[in-house]
């Protein structure tokens, strides 16, 4: 059959799960910007079973051919059945399976995943400074988070480094985060915060664009820009000392244009992006055709330009 394409050649490649809608984190551009916000170390259930979420996985990688998986939440390491799911996965034959984390039960974990079949990881790291770090996720002890990558990458896992640049809040970490990186031999991306939950709205107030990004990078270092690969949410740029790091510049310099992500919640719904929060659920499809026109309802909810915002939280969705 041929392949699911919109009028920009726009498919579906990547799926990107949230597993669950819970986090042991209160990160400020997730949950709420109030610095008293409480954090919940409370595992709330998906109401999807491991066996069911398979299925569903299944039953789409049949109709899309998938080439990448990345698990997501809420936090996925809180996820019960995560190791279960991981070499299910597997077992369906996608190699490229992958995983975003904050990182705070990965010193435990680490290991079981690698074992499972999980090949890469991206940990949430937004500040090295404890006091910085406290003031961003609302929890503190950032050294375990650093012990949890160290452990993943001596038990072979290839890790990134995620780190949303907010301002007035954690800009003067770019140099610490980009310092650790490269002396860890860990590839790092810094995101500009994104139009999400609560800061639908009002994120311009925050934005630390790519270009000030740069400005600052650009005082310490000389570097040239890569060549962006497709379907690319990051640009890249390589240092005269041969160190690699990039910016997500959702806002200033969107990626839409050749997006091949599709996303799947806890609840069993699917999105074309992030922009669009009308559910499409999927959970009791078992008819081809229906599930055919589904996705074709998900590929119309792609933005042709830039990502618009959404009151979708990244809680229920994933980052």
């Amino acid at each position: 059959m041929r392949d699911l394409q919109d009028q920009y050649g726009r498919s579906f490649k990547t799926l990107r799960v949230s597993l669950i809608n819970t986090c042991n984190l209160g990160c400020v551009y997730c949950t709420m910007a109030d610095t008293d916000t409480k954090v919940s170390n409370h595992h709330q259930k998906t109401n999807i079973s491991a066996s069911e979420l398979l299925r569903i996985i299944g039953y789409l990688h049949q109709e899309l051919n998938l080439e990448t998986i990345r698990l997501t939440g809420g936090e996925p390491l809180l996820y019960h059945d995560l190791i279960p799911v991981v070499a299910g996965i597997k077992a369906m034959g996608i190699d490229e399976i992958k995983l975003t984390t904050n990182g705070f039960l990965l010193e435990r974990m680490a290991f079981k995943l690698h074992k499972a079949g999980m090949k890469s990881i991206n940990v949430s790291l937004d500040a090295i400074n404890e006091d910085v770090f406290f003031k961003m996720s609302k929890r503190s002890d950032v050294g375990r988070i650093l012990k949890g990558i160290k452990t993943s990458i001596d038990c072979g896992l290839d890790v990134k480094l995620n780190a949303v640049i907010m301002k007035g809040m954690n800009e003067d970490q770019i140099f610490p985060l980009l310092d650790y990186a490269f002396e860890n031999n860990i590839q790092i991306r810094f995101l500009e915060v994104m139009a999400m939950g609560h800061l639908y709205k009002q994120s311009e107030k925050y934005l630390f664009t790519q270009h000030d990004i740069l400005n600052a990078i650009a005082s310490r270092y000389n570097f040239e820009r890569l060549d962006r690969k497709a379907s690319a949410t990051s640009n890249y740029w390589k240092t005269k000392e041969g160190h690699v790091f990039g910016v997500i510049a959702n806002e200033s310099e969107p990626f839409c244009g050749d997006c091949n992500r599709l996303r799947l919640d806890s609840q069993g719904n699917i999105f074309g992006c992030l922009s669009d929060n009308h559910p499409i659920n999927i959970r009791v499809i078992d008819d081809t055709l229906e599930l055919r026109q589904k996705l074709k309802l998900a590929l119309a909810q792609k933005q042709t330009v830039r990502f618009v915002g959404s009151e979708l939280s990244m809680l229920e969705i994933g980052g």
